[in-house]
């Protein structure tokens, strides 16, 4: 067998969620690919707000089933990125400026209000730059469609006569799922007012299917107007459908919130002669209190953060785990994923392929690995750097080259990126919370046997050999320590002032004897 067929033997049986999520595609065209050539996948967004981490995510990870399903066909795929620009501005996001003036243009298309950052023709062209500059970055293979300019050029036309025509099928789908109130004035086609520009939210009589033509009430005036070549949109769950049939939608993903949203929208794509797409419904990320991100609150993490406190790759590894459990999206989480993921790519190389291909590592990089190693994890360079203080990156290359015998920038670029990422969050996150306080009577006795136990070391004593000093205080019944977890928070207390820490070997090795040393004296004198 070849490398090629031994992975696709592998992916065939491997459990992994991509891997599950394109064997669905793969049951979908027994035959080969569709007519239209190619498995078509689809991500989609509402340029309501600035674009934020969860919409990013959402992109890579339907990247990620659709390199796997690259494992398990050759046939051809197309990922597009759908930005629903022609909805109605429904409400003033709170993170953006001159609210005022978008307040003036509520309820129109969003690619007719203004941007209120003045750099683009209007607001939804400058959020979808905005998604487009972040799908970049990672440099993601996809295509970007506007409905705005989908609507506009008739290329719905068709699927849009279809929409009148399936009219009342359409109703007798949503009327039961909606309150008495909004019953009587729904409507699966919203007008563009040919008066205000508003997308309307009025009651629709069909008039002509086969030419496109609509009745409606418009500030008191009945007009009869087209609703082809961006003359109206559809309210969005019928808008779903409609796309999946206009498009030849195979696969997309979505939040749990929108599983409703996809039962609806399937029974009108099959109402339009359509087949739904394959998909699932991944949990939402929440913030540190475990609210859901949003992107007019603005809250929880954003790309940009994530980026300035830790690598591509760590998001991409946490954005990949779990998928179908709430995870918050915070701060606290970054340092974790950056060492988790390099643990996972540590043990890739020497694993089966059945292995490999349940590695979260496999689907951040499609297989294809980086070089590179790191000697030191994350959080010891974040202890580093919170012990140093203000530091600069040269200043913790030359504490890592007493560690690590062959440490520079150009042996090891992974942890030269990981230094200027651990210094912003230091910086920016951990200095503003570490507080040492004085060890306790039978602490301080502790920490000058370990003063003691150091002074006796080789300046080139090894990290292992440090941790049994450790250890062997902790254990040390005349220390008083009911549990060694007990010495370890005293000793990352009374050193880094914070409540969890390093591998005390590995740190102290790391730090330098003679300066753990200084650390103690400190402690002691406090």
């Amino acid at each position: 067998m070849t490398v090629s067929d031994i992975l696709r033997a592998a992916a065939s049986a491997s459990k992994a969620w991509p891997y599950e999520e394109a064997r669905k595609l793969l049951k979908r065209y027994q035959q080969g690919a569709p007519e239209k050539g190619h498995i078509l996948f689809e991500t989609g967004y509402g340029p309501s707000g600035l674009p934020h981490i969860g919409t990013f995510n959402e992109v890579l990870r339907t990247t990620m089933v659709r390199n796997a399903y690259h494992a398990l066909s050759d046939n051809p795929t197309r990922l597009i990125a759908f930005s629903d620009d022609m909805d109605g501005l429904r409400k003033v996001p709170d993170n953006v400026p001159n609210q005022a003036m978008l307040a003036e243009h509520l309820g129109k298309p969003l690619t007719q209000v203004p941007d209120p950052f003045g750099k683009y023709e209007s607001f939804a062209h400058h959020n979808n730059a905005m998604l487009r500059e972040f799908l970049d970055r990672f440099s993601f293979d996809y295509e970007f469609v506007s409905a705005t300019e989908r609507y506009q050029s008739g290329a719905f036309d068709e699927t849009l006569k279809l929409v009148l025509r399936r009219y009342q099928a359409i109703m007798d789908i949503m009327l039961p799922t909606l309150r008495k109130e909004r019953q009587a004035t729904y409507s699966p086609v919203l007008p563009i007012s040919p008066k205000s520009g508003i997308v309307l939210q009025v009651p629709v009589e069909v008039v002509d299917a086969d030419a496109g033509l609509i009745r409606f009430e418009d500030e008191g005036e009945v007009i009869e107007q087209s609703i082809l070549s961006g003359g109206a949109k559809l309210q969005w769950k019928v808008d779903w459908a409609m796309r999946w049939v206009a498009l030849g939608v195979d696969y997309e993903m979505a939040g749990k919130d929108l599983i409703d949203s996809v039962t609806q929208s399937s029974k009108i794509c099959r109402a339009l002669g359509g087949r739904p797409p394959e998909g699932f419904n991944y949990e939402m990320f929440l913030d540190e209190k475990g609210e859901k991100i949003s992107k007019s609150k603005g809250n929880g993490l954003s790309l940009e953060q994530w980026l300035t406190y830790g690598p591509e790759e760590s998001l991409a590894f946490y954005a990949y785990r779990e998928p179908k459990k709430a995870k918050q999206l915070h701060m606290g989480v970054i340092p974790r994923a950056v060492d988790e993921y390099w643990q996972f790519r540590g043990n890739y190389p020497s694993q089966p392929v059945e292995q490999q291909l349940g590695n979260p590592v496999h689907h951040v990089h499609d297989g294809k690995l980086p070089q590179g190693s790191l000697p030191v994890t994350f959080g010891l360079l974040l202890n580093l750097v919170g012990v140093m203080g203000d530091a600069t990156r040269d200043q913790v290359w030359s504490y890592l080259r007493n560690y690590v015998a062959d440490a520079s920038p150009e042996t090891y670029p992974d942890l030269d990126r990981l230094i200027g990422h651990a210094l912003a969050y230091h910086r920016d996150f951990v200095a503003p919370t570490l507080k040492k306080r004085a060890p306790e009577t039978h602490e301080a006795a502790a920490l000058r046997k370990l003063d003691e136990e150091l002074a006796a070391l080789p300046a080139d004593a090894s990290a292992e050999d440090i941790q049994n000093i450790v250890y062997a205080i902790g254990k040390d019944e005349a220390f008083g320590f009911a549990e060694l977890r007990n010495w370890f928070k005293a000793l990352y207390q009374t050193l880094l002032g914070a409540d969890q820490g390093p591998r005390m070997g590995s740190f102290i090795a790391l730090y330098g004897i003679d300066n753990s040393r200084k650390l103690i004296a400190q402690a002691l004198s406090a």
